[in-house]
């Protein structure tokens, strides 16, 4: 090994760094060394040799294997094991072997077995065997249970069962409360004891008959006395294993007493059979809210005891009304429950408790009028069967009268004061929607005549428009929906009567312009408004067309109309021209529809033209110019339709209209960009004329239409070659050579006919001779030609 110099003679660092590297080279020689001699040693022993004893800890050592199971578990299992078998055990020999003993004998093993699983937990607590003292307590628990038995079976047999049982159930929760008291070391006596005390007076009921409000008394009286144990228990650990049991118990019985109450009070048919009832409803109420009173999160106690006090409210007062104003007395009475919101002096679980039940009330009243309200605005899609008929639905076909209309105003009413409370949006749009259901369809709901109800409900959709701008977002959103669906259900209603038509789609279409002008409004209320009134207007149109006394089909002259007032009217439209104009399109795909069917080809045509002029004068505007495109089919449309009408056959006649157009437009393009191809200028234009003329040439056999079309197409190349165009050159060129090849065709033949069958062959192999000979010549010619093509436009 390398030492270092002695203090004060040190080594040139050089010399010092090759010791190093020396030192280490040799140490990882004798480590491979030692690798290679412990591999040998290994395969020439295969077992594994113990190791000397000073070098055991060297040799790792295996983990220890985790315990499978703690002590204390191993113990609770042995123990609830034994105890279960002792139980069996017991429960065998009462059933089974008590018959072999004698009165005294049977008494004996009895009270000796009971009080020995008794006491025995209290030496087993001292001695520090909690596990093994509570098995035992619990044995000796279910003993006292045999014991009852037993004395029933002796003492008492012919007793009544149920009463007996009622009795032993209070006599052992009793006793089993003060073996908790004297013991307190077992936890399982004092939850056994609340639960039996649960059986008692639901038991003692059912043994006197006592009927569904008797039940529900009793079940009513158990559960207090849970809550009282919840609420009164003093002592951290007896209030912890009672609090539980009672507090679960208190809640099913409670509910218990409630749904027999509740059932007893929906089936009474007076009011003198439903007082018990409701007695016992109010008493459930009162239980609810004192819990809640004492108890911080007993919010559902609370809820629970308003909803029970408004059903023994209403439910003494419903045998006299009508179905529809029993729920509207139901709704008055769960309106001052909404009021302890702002009762700052009630505990925070009464006053949610309070507030949520009589939402809802508030909700569920207001549904079953919504769902019939609804239900009489559909019934009016009838109309559209015979519009104009004059055939309004009866009143009897509408259902529920004015409770249902009075209801959804004070339900209404009370969501309008909560959200002005609660400073909340939610309960804004509630009552906005409420509102709009209510007074819309009160008139109709109510009887009201025709002319009566179509005006009130105008007014009402003008007053949900002007909400729509006046509201914040939520409910004036709500409020624009509704409007928009009155408007539409109005418009479905006015179709029984040409008056009514013109009237309610006039007086609504003046409303959504009116609310589309308006600047400060919302821009999904001024779109949604803007679309409505080009709706009416194409209605009105459609209803014009209609009493004219035309045919359908005609009535797409005076729809037209429509989309060219939007287009005259293009940018004063400000924001809510995009949907006006997609709302116009629609008409106009409409009437063209109409146009169609039944299929003339005349009125077709004229109104395929007339909307090109509408789709050509909005295209005027630059940010409009892809109309153009819509205005050019349009008028190609027209055009074709009125030639096959008229049996025209040439097909220059279908081509030249678009042909014309075509290059007009390509020309103006070109001269406003230079650098334009001609293909895309001149391209589609000529095109759409060469192409068909040739085709018809080639099958033509006079003489007329391949020279016209030659001298035409003479012209295009002439022009193309004059103006550097490659697309009329090579469009041009092509054609030229497609008739001058159409015209020499027969003479080809004739000659083809006369030569040897031998001299097209050997033509051909020359002219591949001459041009293989000549080939880079030709490819130099192929590309100056291609160069050449290129320079053109």
């Amino acid at each position: 090994m390398a030492t270092p110099p002695p203090h004060g003679t040190p080594l040139p660092p050089g010399h010092e760094l090759a010791l190093i590297d020396r030192e280490l080279a040799q140490l990882d020689a004798r480590r491979a060394y030692l690798l290679a001699r412990r591999d040998w040693l290994l395969r020439l022993l295969p077992p594994p040799v113990p190791a000397p004893h000073g070098w055991a800890g060297h040799e790792p050592v295996p983990p220890a294997r985790p315990n499978e199971a703690s002590g204390p578990g191993a113990q609770n299992v042995l123990l609830t094991l034994g105890a279960v078998l002792l139980a069996v055990a017991a429960l065998a020999f009462t059933l089974v072997s008590w018959g072999s003993l004698g009165i005294a004998g049977r008494g004996a093993v009895l009270a000796v077995v009971t009080v020995a699983a008794l006491g025995a937990p209290a030496p087993l607590l001292r001695r520090g065997l909690r596990s093994t003292a509570e098995s035992v307590a619990a044995l000796g628990l279910l003993l006292t249970v045999l014991d009852a038995y037993a004395v029933y079976a002796v003492a008492t047999p012919a007793a009544d069962g149920t009463a007996y049982a009622a009795g032993a159930a209070a006599v052992l929760a009793a006793l089993w409360a003060g073996y908790a008291r004297v013991l307190p070391g077992p936890v399982v006596p004092l939850p056994a004891a609340v639960l039996t005390a649960q059986l008692p007076l639901p038991l003692a009921a059912v043994a006197a008959a006592a009927g569904p409000v008797g039940t529900g008394w009793a079940l009513l009286a158990t559960a207090a006395l849970d809550a009282a144990l919840v609420l009164l228990v003093p002592g951290v650990r007896a209030r912890a294993a009672v609090s539980g049991p009672a507090a679960v118990s208190a809640a099913v019985l409670g509910a218990g007493a409630l749904l027999s109450g509740l059932s007893q009070i929906a089936q009474a048919g007076s009011a003198g059979a439903a007082a018990g009832p409701a007695l016992l409803l109010a008493a459930g109420a009162a239980l609810g809210v004192g819990v809640a009173w004492r108890e911080p999160s007993a919010t559902a106690a609370s809820a629970a005891g308003a909803l029970a006090g408004v059903a023994a409210l209403g439910g003494t007062v419903r045998p006299a009304l009508a179905p529809d104003w029993a729920v509207v007395v139901f709704l008055l009475l769960a309106l001052p429950l909404l009021a302890a919101v702002r009762a700052t002096g009630l505990p925070a679980a009464v006053r949610r408790g309070l507030a949520r039940a009589g939402a809802g009330v508030a909700a569920l009243a207001a549904l079953s009028a919504l769902l019939p309200a609804v239900g009489s605005l559909g019934f009016r899609v009838v109309v559209l069967g015979e519009v104009w008929a004059a055939t309004t639905p009866s009143r009897e076909a509408y259902g529920p009268g004015a409770a249902a209309a009075v209801t959804l105003l004070v339900a209404a009413g009370a969501a309008g004061w909560l959200a002005r409370v609660l400073s909340r949006p939610e309960p804004g749009v509630i009552a906005v929607v409420l509102g709009w259901a209510g007074l819309f369809t009160a008139p109709l709901l109510c009887g009201l005549p025709v002319a009566a109800v179509l005006a009130a409900q105008l007014a009402v959709t003008a007053a949900a428009g002007v909400c729509a701008l006046r509201l914040g977002r939520g409910p004036g959103y709500a409020a624009a929906v509704c409007a928009a669906l009155g408007a539409l259900n109005l418009s479905v209603a006015a179709l029984d009567g040409r008056t009514a038509t013109f009237a309610v789609f006039g007086l609504l279409g003046a409303g959504c312009a009116a609310v589309a002008a308006r600047r400060p409004a919302a821009l999904p209320v001024r779109a949604g408004a803007a679309v409505l009134a080009v709706g009416y207007a194409a209605g009105v149109a459609a209803a014009l067309g209609a009493l004219s006394g035309l045919a359908a089909s005609w009535w797409a002259l005076p729809l037209l109309a429509v989309p060219a007032a939007v287009a005259a009217a293009g940018p004063r439209l400000g924001r809510v021209r995009l949907p006006a104009e997609i709302a116009a399109g629609v008409v106009g795909a409409a009437a063209l529809l109409l146009a169609a069917w039944p299929w003339e080809p005349a009125r077709a045509a004229l109104v395929c033209a007339l909307a090109g002029v509408v789709c050509a004068g909005a295209a005027v505007r630059a940010e409009r110019r892809g109309l153009g495109w819509a205005a050019g089919t349009l008028f190609v449309a027209a055009t074709w339709i009125r030639l096959s009408a008229s049996g025209v056959q040439v097909p220059e006649a279908y081509a030249l209209p678009v042909t014309l157009p075509a290059l007009a437009v390509g020309f103006v393009r070109r001269r406003r960009d230079a650098g334009a191809s001609s293909w895309t200028a001149y391209g589609p234009g000529l095109g759409a004329t060469l192409l068909p003329s040739l085709l018809a040439a080639w099958g033509d056999p006079s003489w007329l239409r391949p020279l016209l079309l030659g001298l035409a197409a003479l012209a295009v190349t002439l022009l193309g070659a004059h103006r550097r165009l490659q697309a009329p050159l090579l469009l041009g060129g092509a054609t030229l050579a497609a008739v001058a090849l159409h015209e020499l065709a027969p003479y080809v033949v004739q000659v083809v006919d006369a030569l040897p069958r031998w001299l097209p062959p050997a033509l051909a192999g020359l002219l591949l001779l001459v041009v293989g000979a000549t080939y880079e010549k030709r490819l130099r010619d192929a590309r100056r030609l291609r160069a050449a093509l290129g320079r053109l436009r």
